[in-house]
């Protein structure tokens, strides 16, 4: 998947609704990103953009508040929200509106301030009455899985877009180099015994 957005960003495209439905896999475990209905073309300098994007669930936290200037870094939150489902079988952030999906993520990863998030708390739908929530390890969300994984996700889970790992530096993360070298090394085992 991640290399899928890396060509995309790379064409200066943001697919802007990422999510399982979107996500196309084929017997020959081909995978293809789908549904470019919501994409638009991105450039300096940013233009503002509507919010009304992007599936609730997979939403990043930006743009539930009202942030109109926005970049490539929103699929790459999606794309963490689907590889967290991957993981746990289940949807990482569950909520049932726009508020209360940011409380789901806030719960999770913290409620932004002015170190966490610069200018987030100036943004239209940030309200001082937010509940303070203080970041969870996600090693407890994710008991079972790799370490390698659990960096890799909290990188591209940074509530601060401007922070939030690259498509392609998360291709060159260890995680998935370890990844490539166990299907590598599976795939030539699983050949030689034909």
């Amino acid at each position: 998947m991640l290399l899928g957005i890396d060509f995309c960003h790379s064409k200066r495209i943001m697919h802007r609704d990422l999510k399982p439905q979107n996500i196309l896999i084929n017997k020959k475990n081909i995978l293809k990103i789908a549904d470019f209905g919501l994409a638009r073309a991105y450039g300096i300098p940013v233009k503002t953009y509507t919010h009304e994007v992007i599936t609730l669930w997979y939403r990043a936290p930006e743009i539930l508040l009202g942030q109109k200037q926005y970049s490539i870094s929103v699929d790459i939150w999606s794309a963490a929200c689907i590889f967290a489902e991957m993981i746990n079988h289940k949807v990482l952030f569950h909520g049932e509106s726009e508020i209360d999906q940011l409380y789901k993520i806030f719960q999770v990863i913290g409620t932004p301030n002015e170190i966490t998030f610069p200018g987030s708390t100036k943004l239209p739908n940030f309200y001082q009455s937010f509940p303070i929530f203080t970041p969870s390890e996600l090693s407890e969300i994710f008991i079972a899985f790799d370490p390698l994984g659990i960096d890799l996700l909290s990188k591209m889970l940074i509530l601060d877009p401007n922070k939030r790992i690259s498509a392609k530096a998360a291709l060159k993360h260890v995680f998935l180099n370890s990844l490539i070298f166990v299907i590598v090394k599976n795939e030539k085992n699983s050949t030689e015994n034909f």
